[in-house]
């Protein structure tokens, strides 16, 4: 009976192994990243709670995970500022001026993606640059007081914090 348990363990151990060495790996990926950022709390958690970098097997892969959570986040905000734009007259021209900001945000960060392995620095560039798009929001609707225009001022926040990872991932990888 005993000798069952412990072949159990061994094959449990066995299976497991390299889901705690790639977990371990990941986190050592992800602290790469997170230690050219500010907000490292914000960085570590956001990034251990999304799968694609939670399971990295590189740095490199760490780094794309990154800039892929900050393309999906761009478009989900460009999209909910064209809904925006459409549910309120008043305010179309400005939530289409951000719907175009996130679009301008959601394209830089594809360019770094697709440019990261050949030059970490211009994928950098590209990365950085969208702050001018997030500041160009905040102007558009900061003061503005209606639950929309809250709503997309939230998500340029979050959208910064995003930028600031994606920064920190090109830098990571050499950028």
């Amino acid at each position: 009976m005993a000798s069952s348990y412990y072949r159990y363990g061994i094959v449990s151990m066995t299976v497991l192994l390299p889901f705690l060495l790639v977990s371990a790996s990941a986190t050592t990926y992800i602290n790469a990243i997170c230690k050219h950022v500010t907000d490292k709390a914000f960085c570590v958690k956001t990034l251990k709670a999304y799968p694609k970098a939670a399971s990295a097997t590189s740095k490199f892969q760490a780094a794309q995970a990154t800039l892929s959570l900050a393309i999906s986040y761009a478009d989900k905000s460009k999209a909910f500022a064209g809904q925006a734009a459409k549910k309120n007259p008043s305010l179309k021209k400005q939530f289409a001026a951000c719907q175009d900001a996130f679009l301008t945000i959601s394209n830089s960060i594809k360019s770094a993606a697709l440019g990261l392995k050949e030059s970490p620095e211009t994928a950098n560039y590209d990365v950085m640059v969208c702050t001018d798009s997030t500041t160009m929001v905040k102007g558009l609707v900061g003061k503005k007081t209606d639950k929309a225009s809250k709503t997309i001022m939230k998500m340029t926040l979050r959208m910064e914090k995003l930028i600031a990872l994606a920064v920190g991932a090109t830098v990571a990888v050499g950028g």
